[in-house]
C-alpha cells in the first residue's frame, strides 16, 4: 500500500470543475486532477430518482491531505451535499508516486 488516494468528487458544470481544481492545486493538496466531461449521475434526492449531466473529478494526492481536500471541497463545492470519496492506491509507477508526494509537500 502506498500513501496516495485518488478522491473522487463530481461537479455540475465545467466553471465550477475548473475551480475546485484551481483551489486544490494552488493549496498543493493535489499533484493531478482528471476532467472526465458529461458523465450522466442517477440518484435518489429528497425522495426522487434524479438524472444530471456533471462533471467527473479523479484527484491524485496523498493520505495526509485527505481532511484538508475534503475542507476545500465543501468549501467551493456549490452542492449541499458533494460527493465526496476517498479511495487508497495499493500501488503504481513508483516514479509517479514519487511525483505525486512532491508535489503535495
Amino acid at each position: 500500500m502506498t500513501e496516495a488516494i485518488v478522491v473522487l468528487c463530481t461537479c455540475p458544470d465545467a466553471a465550477s470543475a475548473d475551480r475546485l481544481c484551481e483551489a486544490l492545486l494552488e493549496a498543493r493538496l493535489a499533484a493531478c486532477i482528471n476532467q472526465l466531461p458529461a458523465v450522466t449521475s442517477v440518484y435518489r434526492w429528497e425522495g426522487k430518482i434524479e438524472r444530471a449531466s456533471e462533471i467527473q473529478l479523479i484527484i491524485k494526492s496523498t493520505a495526509r491531505h485527505q481532511g484538508a481536500i475534503t475542507e476545500c471541497i465543501l468549501a467551493h463545492h456549490p452542492y449541499q451535499v458533494p460527493e465526496i470519496l476517498t479511495l487508497p492506491v495499493a500501488g503504481g509507477h513508483a516514479p509517479y508516486l514519487a511525483w505525486l508526494a512532491e508535489e503535495t509537500r
